[in-house]
């Protein structure tokens, strides 16, 4: 059974759990699949906007795949999300990424 298997049958107990999903979306990143890793996170960040670490990984993939402004926007957003939480850690991971893209 692969990685995605095991987790999609973790996820039909618990179809909304942020972190089941996150690393779900991170498996899809790795087998090349974006468009599911980025329909993943944004659900994730829809319906759970203080899963911090989500906007990092989906601003990422928007860069890669050469969406800049829409990298700028998810690394804004989780800037916000980081400060509410009081995630400095996360925040200035956050940063230094938006500041390398914009500056």
């Amino acid at each position: 059974m692969s990685r995605i298997e095991q987790i999609q049958v973790f996820l039909k107990d618990n179809p909304n759990d942020s972190f089941l999903q996150h690393a779900l979306a991170l498996e899809h990143i790795k087998m090349g699949d974006d468009s599911t890793a980025k329909a993943l996170f944004e659900t994730i960040l829809k319906r759970d906007p203080g899963y911090v670490g989500s906007y990092y990984h989906l601003a990422k993939l928007l860069e890669r795949t050469n969406d800049t402004s829409g990298a700028i926007e998810w690394y804004e957003k989780g800037m916000e999300a980081a400060k509410a939480e009081e995630d400095t850690h996360s925040f200035n991971e956050l940063r230094a990424a938006y500041e390398e893209l914009v500056f």
